[in-house]
């Protein structure tokens, strides 16, 4: 267990901090998820935008990488585009 005071503190901040990113990336997942699920393309269209951006989000606080959060993007646009 930690002793200083400090060390105490930051053990509280990782925590708080880690439920906030824990919260971002699944809901970032779950409207990957949705994305993948919808078989509109008029839709899926509506949603890239903001599924992207929230994939950005994530990538430039470094909850997830940058490159996990450009491959995510590349296969989302390609499922939309194979959509008729």
């Amino acid at each position: 267990m930690a002793n200083h005071q400090s060390s105490i503190k930051r053990i509280r901040q990782i925590q708080k901090r880690k439920l906030h990113n824990r919260y971002y990336a699944k809901t970032a997942r779950n409207a990957v998820r949705k994305l993948r699920a919808t078989t509109e393309k008029s839709v899926a269209v509506e949603m890239l935008p903001k599924v992207s951006a929230m994939l950005d989000k994530l990538a430039k606080r470094n909850i997830i990488h940058k490159n996990k959060a450009s491959n995510l993007k590349s296969k989302l646009a390609v499922y939309i585009n194979k959509l008729a």
